[in-house]
């Protein structure tokens, strides 16, 4: 089954930007919006980076991983050394983040920037233990070029990725909608978010 990229950016306590996909990646709620990533331990029982980081500056950020954006997500997952910064060594332009501190990838379409909440250890076999990490999404930030003419983000133009079993991606091609049938069609905008369809957010704090 298809599942999100999270394509987590963070920062260590020295000043070091870090940079890894996971394909264990979910919304957890909208109201206030909260997010989690799951990471498995390395073979020596530590956490990954991103786990590490998020940890101890309390920050993280999600930044879409698109079809276009395929070959750097891929390199971002070689597993460099602490210390390495994957956006330097793989030649990402970054952006500033408005209320944390990790950067964003500039080429990413959406981002969410993060404050840590907690993080969930759940018993495995060796690199099977997982570290299961909640954050607060606090602002939120659209490039104008993920819209539609109706001030949607149009979704099937970005083509953002999924992972699926073996060494298996897709992404985005279609999509379709569906009213329940239980539900008046001019009554359901709480299902759309509190800012609306029509009312699209470039950069939004949420703080």
């Amino acid at each position: 089954m298809p599942r999100p990229i999270g394509w987590i950016s963070t920062l260590s306590k020295d000043g070091i930007g870090n940079l890894a996909p996971y394909s264990q990646f979910q919304n957890v709620s909208y109201d206030p919006p909260m997010v989690l990533f799951s990471a498995n331990r390395r073979q020596s029982g530590e956490p990954k980076d991103t786990v590490r980081n998020a940890q101890d500056s309390g920050e993280f950020v999600w930044n879409m991983a698109t079809f276009a954006q395929r070959d750097a997500v891929n390199r971002s997952s070689q597993d460099y050394p602490f210390g390495v910064d994957e956006m330097e060594k793989i030649g990402l332009e970054r952006l500033p983040s408005t209320l944390v501190k990790p950067a964003r990838v500039a080429d990413s379409p959406v981002h969410f920037e993060c404050r840590y909440m907690q993080t969930v250890s759940l018993p495995g076999n060796g690199a099977g233990a997982v570290d299961v990490v909640f954050g607060r999404v606090i602002g939120i930030h659209i490039d104008d070029r993920a819209f539609d003419a109706e001030g949607r983000i149009d979704i099937v133009r970005l083509r953002p990725l999924a992972r699926l079993g073996y060494l298996d991606y897709t992404s985005v091609e279609s999509k379709f909608t569906m009213v329940p049938p239980h539900r008046d069609p001019s009554s359901i905008s709480d299902m759309e978010g509190p800012q609306g369809a029509q009312r699209p957010v470039r950069t939004a704090s949420l703080a």
